[in-house]
């Protein structure tokens, strides 16, 4: 059974059927290139006896939903979940508990960020069909094709988590995956403070105070108006343009003019309030000349090599991609003598991170 809902009484007689099934395939259609909020376009759910189509574009009333996405005795089956978990949060908060496909697949020996279709042929031998992946799930009707590729996404979830569990039990790895999976209950990556956003974005750690706070205003001010106006942030003020204006520090209008990609419209409408940003931060005149890049550690460099090369010996002998086991930064923060490391925590202290101790 297979369908689209686009009905108050469809949604509420399949979100009531599929709030007794302990297991359900989501996954959704969103669209975010010209907005700062995902659209959320589609929602497809799957169940072992029927897929359906849910579209938040048509129905207005999406509580039937919410309540099963909320439901903590339904396991949501997903794969690469992160972005799907941040579209459907402000619908239904978080969905927990989710199991995800992805990183089951990782931990049992595939490649890391192995997609869904590829999954799917290497695990259950089914060929998806890709004619629909650059489809605007936005647009209004969906043809049946484009239907039956978004039911695609979920009808083969169910039968993955099976055989993925089963090879993690075999491999005595299932308490990794709790562990992995508990992560997908934080919600705080889901809503950005304003003051935090500078954080996010490269280029700008190692900064003196003065342009961390210069750092801190602009990104706060940026994510504010991407939210006020619903548009990327990109769209109200790039990266590389941030980047350039911490660095130079522009206290005029002429100065501000001159900032490389900065267009010119936004300084005519905008430029009062980017220099209030740089007044706010009250970065010394002049300001401090910018530090050279430090000269490598050759000590570092040579216990990184080695931590790296320990890293990979031990992910070759479990038969997983290093990195599912240690990112180089983990490896990094280690050289350095962090202990603030996933490295140190959880299954990967017991695999491999004692290990690695033993070795500084």
């Amino acid at each position: 059974m297979q369908h689209s809902v686009t009905t108050a009484a469809d949604l509420a007689e399949l979100s009531a059927r599929l709030e007794r099934q302990p297991r359900v395939g989501l996954d959704t259609e969103f669209l975010r290139e010209r907005t700062y909020r995902a659209q959320l376009c589609l929602v497809q759910l799957a169940a072992p006896a029927e897929a359906a189509c849910v579209d938040p574009l048509i129905l207005r009333d999406l509580a039937p939903l919410a309540t099963l996405l909320a439901a903590a005795h339904v396991l949501k089956v997903m794969h690469a979940s992160r972005q799907d978990l941040e579209v459907l949060f402000p619908l239904a908060g978080l969905t927990a508990p989710v199991f995800d496909t992805q990183i089951a697949a990782a931990l049992a020996g595939f490649p890391a960020q192995i997609g869904y279709a590829e999954l799917v042929r290497r695990v259950l031998g089914r060929e998806l069909a890709k004619s629909h992946t650059r489809t605007d799930w936005s647009r209004r009707p969906l043809s049946p094709e484009q239907l039956e590729y978004a039911l695609d996404d979920v009808r083969y979830l169910l039968p993955l988590a099976e055989q993925l569990e089963t090879r993690l039990g075999q491999l005595g790895r299932l308490e990794w995956l709790r562990e992995e999976l508990a992560g997908l209950g934080d919600a705080s990556g889901f809503a950005i403070d304003p003051e935090r956003a500078w954080l996010r974005i490269r280029g700008l750690r190692g900064l003196d105070p003065g342009r961390e706070r210069l750092a801190r205003e602009l990104a706060a001010w940026r994510e504010r108006r991407a939210v006020e106006h619903d548009r990327p942030r990109g769209w109200i003020l790039d990266d590389a343009v941030l980047r350039e204006m911490v660095m130079r520090v522009p206290r005029t209008a002429q100065a501000l003019a001159q900032i490389r990609d900065l267009p010119p419209g936004l300084v005519k409408r905008r430029g009062a309030e980017l220099l209030a940003c740089v007044a706010a931060a009250a970065v010394p005149d002049p300001a401090p000349a910018m530090p050279d890049r430090p000269a490598a550690d050759p000590a570092r460099t040579a216990l990184l090599r080695k931590l790296t090369a320990v890293a990979q010996g031990v992910a070759a002998g479990l038969g997983i991609a290093p990195e599912v086991l240690a990112t180089r930064r983990d490896l990094e923060q280690l050289a350095a003598g962090s202990a603030d490391t996933g490295l140190l925590q959880g299954w990967r202290r017991a695999v491999l991170g004692e290990r690695l101790l033993r070795e500084l």
